[in-house]
């Protein structure tokens, strides 16, 4: 049995599968199985993928349905106790399993284990993530959503879960559309320790012109997971502020798509508490200064200079 069971969801992303994955196959620690699930590309993905001769890679195809089947496909696959997800146009340092065991081996008994990441811009430099509080962290964390209120300290493919979570809390929501690892890993925080460690080994790669799900009139699916943890945030101050945060960043997109309505809904159900100067002043701003905003900011992001209203 391999130590990591790695699993990969692939859907039309030829032109970023070969670099992700010599990343897996360039990993110091070596002992895993790679399983890419093959969600119904029809880019030549797939023959790629095949091209790659390595005993511990595991191919399997299925219908188009979203990168959350793809995801609870894999993880029904594995044969491995631990499950570490790698999306298929990012990558790691070839030290991220190596750091990954070593966090587990210090603390044996969490629901998540996340390492820490860069963000990457079209052709800009990477960008550090910042966790609130976690400046040179390794360890397991006193408050998740209190540490995720600039970057969340869980990204998908930075991250590592034992199997039996999944099975005890059941696995991704193939209901959502979008941020359905947003409310996985909210899921596992009300319920399981996580352990956290600085050190950067993997990349988060973003594009300017790539139609993310989170750019796209689907964002609006992410509305579900406010109500659905509307008890527990009652008696969570922590879980609160992370989601109004969330509601936040969503009410922006909404005004700038024209949907006011839930633009309306998302600011009303904010405690303004829980925003800082800059983010109270943004919500205020007609959509077409949001616009402009947005493309400065990309703009800025392609002269390595990032700016974000979640940074002090």
């Amino acid at each position: 049995m391999p130590f990591f069971s790695i699993i990969i969801p692939l859907y039309n992303k030829e032109k970023f599968i070969e670099n992700t994955i010599q990343s897996v196959l360039g990993q110091s620690f070596e002992d895993f199985e790679l399983i890419v699930v093959n969600d119904g590309s029809t880019d030549t993905s797939l023959e790629l993928v095949n091209k790659l001769k390595d005993k511990r890679i595991k191919t399997y195809s299925i219908s188009n349905a979203g990168v959350s089947k793809a995801r609870n496909f894999g993880i029904q696959k594995a044969t491995s106790k631990l499950i570490v997800f790698l999306d298929a146009d990012d990558w790691w340092k070839n030290n991220h399993l190596q750091e990954l065991y070593k966090l587990r081996k210090a603390h044996p008994h969490c629901g998540l284990y996340a390492m820490g990441y860069t963000k990457k811009f079209d052709n800009a430099d990477p960008i550090h993530a910042h966790y609130f509080g976690l400046e040179k962290h390794s360890g397991v964390v006193d408050d998740f959503f209190l540490s995720s209120i600039v970057d969340c300290i869980a990204w998908t493919s930075a991250l590592m879960v034992p199997k039996i979570v999944f099975q005890k809390l059941g696995g991704f929501n193939d209901g959502l559309k979008t941020s359905e690892d947003t409310e996985m890993w909210i899921r596992i925080a009300l319920n399981y320790s996580v352990a956290f460690c600085w050190k950067m080994t993997a990349c988060k790669v973003q594009r300017s012109d790539e139609n993310h799900l989170s750019m796209s009139k689907l964002r609006v699916d992410s509305l579900k997971i406010f109500k659905q943890f509307e008890a527990e945030e009652i008696n969570n101050l922590s879980l609160k502020r992370f989601l109004d945060l969330n509601r936040f960043s969503m009410a922006l997109d909404r005004k700038k798509s024209g949907d006011f309505k839930n633009y309306k809904l998302l600011k009303e159900s904010i405690n303004i508490k829980n925003l800082n100067a800059k983010q109270r002043l943004l919500l205020k701003l007609p959509k077409q200064c949001l616009v402009l905003l947005k493309k400065l900011q990309y703009w800025l992001l392609k002269k390595n200079i990032y700016l974000s209203p979640f940074k002090g």
